[in-house]
């Protein structure tokens, strides 16, 4: 059958031949995949880690990427969780296909609405379903006699959850439950497991593989009466049945759900969904490699790299680094290509865990703003400072131009200069260049040169030898003679061989000027720092001014 250009409406896609269906509509392959966070908290690394393999495994064959807004704890949502969420996917470019915002109002697809507290009558609806079918029953346990049995069991040495002789409520009559709700009593719906706990079923998940657990026999709650919301268990498995969910990327740590869940669709005869449990994410901490902490690691927090100013495809590279283990040597191969055009493989997951190492962060985005235009790069940073340093944001805009020369400085070579990880490491790197900064500096002088011997290389070189004009090989040929003339030696060779007879070489006469003029014994070409400089500089200030403030 040829689908292409034709439309079609299909009715009862809930299940059977209506479901098949509706599947059959997708390009052939195609996964539809979700972000479906909690707002309880704000953006972590390993979150992160599961929304670009949701985008990534979406992207790559067609499919459809959605955003679903799981706020049924409204007692513990976190106020602006759920802007920075969708603040988060737009800087990193992961735009979901389906989405609702409702600070907007802004409604992208046809399965929503996509925020959870939004759909409570389609969970009552299933709800009633299980209870009319005698799958769920109204339990009346109240907090004092559910601790009781958490006591006992524990006690007792005993798996904690209702089951068995302490799911009390379960064959209650409708009638009697019907009188206790209408009395006002607190109850939970609960489901009326059918598992075997003695029983294993095999669960193949596409990270980890084939894996087996004990059937699931608690009786889950799946919905209480103080705001009849859906438990967390019930409501994802419910929408992702009704949003056409194809893969479920989520963390390692909901590997012990799989019972449950798996127990929930073979209940409503829903097709289970494949899984993909990504790897805990790990860190060096001295010589120990530990699982990273959100309470003690900044880095843990999305927010931690935008604050830095790392750029967008640096963050994105590293994680896909982690993410499959054949990523590097995909990148190498394909150095301009998107990553959505990686072909990302689950089974090429670690499964002991993903390392995540700041220097790793470093290197790569060292290496990608290496080969960028310095226009570029001031455009990043002029959008960075403006949120995260608006006194330097100010500052590089009264010289725009000279501030992209300066971040021009040994970039247009064949091995360009790799400086900086983040636009909040530029600063401390090109400071010196400004008059506004260059206060209070420390210099680093060689502590064998006097202060007289260094007045003197200082003030003769700008009195007598310098000139912002002069190409390369007049400059440094005045550095020469400035060298012979002051009593110290403009051969190497001839130096090395006989030390003791000059007060010093070129090299620290470089060296001093240098210093002088940035502060720093190690900066880029110092040729294009003079020169970008120039007698008077860009403001107003001169080089002169720079010098005096150490003589």
């Amino acid at each position: 059958m040829r689908l292409k250009d034709k439309v079609t409406i299909i009715t009862g896609g809930s299940r059977g031949i209506g479901f098949a269906t509706a599947d059959a509509f997708l390009k052939e392959g195609a996964k539809v995949t979700r972000y479906a966070p909690s707002p309880t908290g704000f953006m972590h690394i390993g979150n992160f880690m599961s929304a670009t393999i949701d985008y990534v495994m979406a992207k790559q064959n067609g499919g459809i990427f959605y955003l679903r807004n799981e706020d049924t704890d409204g007692a513990r949502e976190i106020e602006g969780a759920v802007e920075y969420i969708r603040h988060v996917l737009e800087h990193y470019n992961m735009n979901p296909d389906e989405y609702e915002y409702r600070d907007t109002g802004v409604t992208e697809g046809n399965y929503g609405p996509y925020i959870q507290s939004e759909r409570k009558d389609i969970y009552h609806a299933f709800i009633k379903h299980l209870i009319i079918e005698g799958k769920a029953y109204p339990c009346f346990l109240t907090q004092e006699e559910m601790d009781s049995i958490r006591e006992s069991q524990t006690r007792d040495k005993k798996r904690i959850g209702i089951y068995g002789r302490y799911a009390k409520y379960r064959n209650l009559s409708p009638d009697e439950a019907a009188e206790r709700i209408n009395n006002g009593e607190k109850y939970t719906i609960r489901l009326k497991s059918s598992g075997d706990f003695n029983k294993k079923f095999k669960f193949n998940d596409l990270a980890f593989g084939e894996m087996e657990f004990p059937e699931n026999d608690i009786d889950i709650p799946i919905m209480k009466s103080s705001n009849l919301l859906p438990t967390y268990h019930f409501a994802h498995l419910v929408d992702d049945h009704l949003m056409r969910t194809t893969h479920v990327i989520r963390g390692q740590e909901w590997v012990s759900s799989v019972p449950i869940h798996h127990e929930l669709f073979k209940t409503f005869g829903f097709k289970l969904p494949k899984y993909v449990h990504t790897p805990l994410i790990l860190k060096k901490d001295g010589d120990k490699i530990r699982k990273i902490s959100k309470r003690l690691d900044p880095e843990a927090r999305m927010t931690y790299y935008e604050e830095k100013g790392y750029p967008v495809y640096s963050v994105i590279e590293a994680i896909m680094t982690i993410a499959n283990s054949n990523y590097e040597a995909w990148r190498e191969s394909h150095p301009d290509a998107a990553f959505t055009e990686f072909e990302f493989s689950p089974k090429k997951m670690s499964a002991s865990g993903a390392l995540f190492d700041l220097d790793k962060l470093d290197n790569i985005s060292k290496n990608y703003l290496s080969k960028l235009k310095a226009v570029e790069v001031f455009d990043m940073l002029d959008t960075w400072s403006k949120e995260y340093d608006k006194d330097f944001n100010d500052l590089i805009n009264k010289y725009k131009d000279y501030t992209i020369e300066v971040l021009n400085i040994e970039r247009e070579q064949k091995k360009p200069r790799k400086d900086y990880a983040s636009f909040s490491e530029i600063k401390g790197q090109i400071w010196y260049m400004y008059d506004e900064l260059f206060t209070d500096v420390e210099y680093e002088f060689d502590p064998k040169f006097s202060k007289d011997d260094i007045n003197e290389v200082l003030t003769t070189y700008i009195n007598d030898y310098f000139d912002e004009n002069d190409d390369k090989d007049t400059w440094f040929n005045k550095v020469k003679e400035l060298t012979d003339k002051l009593g110290y030696c403009s051969n190497m060779k001839e130096y090395k061989e006989n030390p003791d007879n000059y007060k010093g070489s070129v090299a620290d006469i470089s060296n001093i000027i240098r210093v002088g003029v940035t502060s720093k014994a190690q900066t880029p070409d110092l040729y294009i720092i003079l020169k970008l400089l120039g007698k008077w500089g860009p403001g107003n200030w001169a080089i002169p001014s720079k010098f005096n403030l150490y003589i």
